[in-house]
């Protein structure tokens, strides 16, 4: 039995190490300086699970190659009203990455963003002739200006020589470029916003503490009962205001808070796993990434890639992600999350999508049955000329999608990220996955309206938040001149050639 620790009081309390509360706490600190905050994470380092360089694709999300946010409607037109959303919104955050690299928040940019083209690359008549009609829709609009086509081999050779090895000649394919795609380091990224806050007299960070409990107090405030994972001693937190940014383990935690807007949610978990080139020759002969189309049934963290990568300073080659099943939350969870999870709010709307989702159980089955040889004929429909000796399974990061009650079909799931906040915004939590980090900071910016409502209204918070945000407000897609200026000054900022 672990001893009681010494209680304490702050205003802000964020749960979990990761990109998305060392975002919030950024934020929170350029524009209200005077609250305080802690943020406390189960494990013994930040940013070691959905963060970490290994444990997601680092595409820059912004819509440019990600075929998943394009879908082909019944009538062969092509929807891209999601992609202009979210190229918005990573535009966002690369404002607010380069303001912190103005101000030497940041200090080495390059560390964690750098520029490496994105291509949609498509196998067959069919699908070469819906890349045909996601580009004529695209590149009209001002956020994929640039974007180039071609079905020509010669020029595929010259975009993409790894894939172009031994492919037959006589086969259909065609591809999207654009270079101005980035590949980030959320890892590096995250630890570098951490670093920073923990330089500040009024933000502390608490490893080893993992939160056991979340109740509301008479007073309105929240307590957040925390254990130490070394130590077994607990210790109590109030709070003005909770931030649940704890990956997939958000649900459970919000669960435990008892907010009437956290019933009907629940959770699937999806992993993952990456093939990574251990040949320096082949990695070097790949600088893109290059995202196909998802098999039938397949969730959209699955959609194929080949990827060029930079982590720890040097590039690295990953082909997947290769989708699995745990009943795991995190990859450091526990095997009883998934069960934890369902309660009577939930059980109905987590059978209902169930039911709704066949095609995915059956696919994920598929996927985890799935040996090395396997494996690598996936690749191969990539790179022809793939050999197992060069790769080598990589176990990537642990997914959790939302699922939600709907009137129509009782419960769906859904692919993106939501964010779950209670009525008088003292609490919220984000769900879901991807586009996820990529649009951390829109995200936190939203969250914080709604959450500190009497202080996004005031003047001197609109005027700061226009400094960290320049566009923030403006549509930068109706916008030519704006969206250039845009790009330029974040470019420029953030060292992207």
């Amino acid at each position: 039995m672990g001893k009681k620790a010494k209680n304490s009081e702050v205003d802000v309390v964020l749960i979990g190490a990761g990109i998305m509360s060392a975002t919030l706490g950024t934020l929170i600190n350029e524009l209200s300086p005077d609250i305080n905050i802690e943020i406390i994470e189960r494990l013994d380092v930040v940013a070691a699970e959905s963060s970490d360089a290994w444990n997601n694709a680092g595409t820059g999300h912004s819509a440019l190659c990600e075929l998943n946010y394009t879908p082909e409607q019944p009538d062969g037109s092509v929807k891209i009203d999601k992609a202009i959303n979210i190229a918005e919104q990573f535009e966002i955050s690369k404002q607010f990455w380069a303001y912190l690299v103005e101000k030497g928040i940041l200090k080495n940019p390059t560390e964690f963003i750098r520029q490496v083209p994105h291509m949609s690359a498509v196998f067959g008549e069919k699908d070469v002739k819906f890349l045909r009609t996601r580009y004529n829709a695209m590149e009209k609009e001002n956020l994929f200006k640039g974007m180039v086509y071609t079905e020509d081999k010669s020029v595929l050779k010259e975009w993409i020589p790894l894939m172009m090895e031994d492919r037959a000649h006589h086969e259909p394919m065609a591809a999207t470029r654009m270079d101005i795609g980035t590949d980030v380091n959320f890892g590096t990224l995250t630890r570098d916003l951490v670093g920073y806050l923990q330089t500040k007299d009024n933000i502390t960070l608490s490893l080893n503490q993992e939160v056991r409990d979340i109740e509301r107090e008479d007073d309105g405030r929240w307590e957040v009962e925390t254990k130490d994972m070394n130590t077994g001693d607990k210790r109590k937190i109030k709070a003005r205001f909770v931030f649940i940014g704890a990956g997939g383990r958000s649900l459970l935690l919000l669960e435990k808070s008892g907010i009437p807007e956290a019933k009907g949610y629940g959770g699937f978990p999806v992993g993952g796993q990456w093939l990574r080139c251990t040949n320096k020759e082949i990695i070097e002969k790949h600088h893109a990434k290059v995202y196909g189309k998802a098999s039938v049934g397949a969730p959209p963290m699955s959609v194929p890639h080949l990827d060029t990568r930079y982590i720890d300073g040097e590039q690295a080659l990953l082909f997947g992600p290769y989708a699995g099943f745990s009943t795991k939350f995190l990859k450091k969870g526990s095997y009883f999350d998934l069960p934890a999870s369902i309660k009577l709010s939930n059980i109905k709307p987590m059978i209902s999508a169930g039911l709704h989702n066949l095609d995915l159980t059956k696919y994920l089955i598929t996927e985890v049955m799935k040996s090395p040889s396997d494996k690598l004929d996936a690749l191969k429909q990539f790179m022809p000329t793939a050999k197992l000796k060069d790769w080598k399974v990589e176990v990537a990061g642990q997914r959790v999608q939302v699922i939600k009650k709907d009137p129509k079909h009782g419960g769906i799931l859904e692919f993106g990220t939501e964010v779950v906040s209670s009525g008088d915004g003292s609490i919220a939590a984000l769900l879901g996955a991807s586009p996820g980090a990529s649009t951390s900071v829109p995200i936190m910016i939203n969250l914080l309206k709604r959450c500190f409502p009497e202080r996004a209204k005031s003047d001197e918070y609109r005027k700061k938040l226009r400094e960290l945000i320049p566009s923030w407000g403006k549509n930068l897609n109706d916008d030519p001149t704006l969206c250039e200026e845009v790009r330029r000054r974040s470019s420029e900022a953030l060292q992207l050639a």
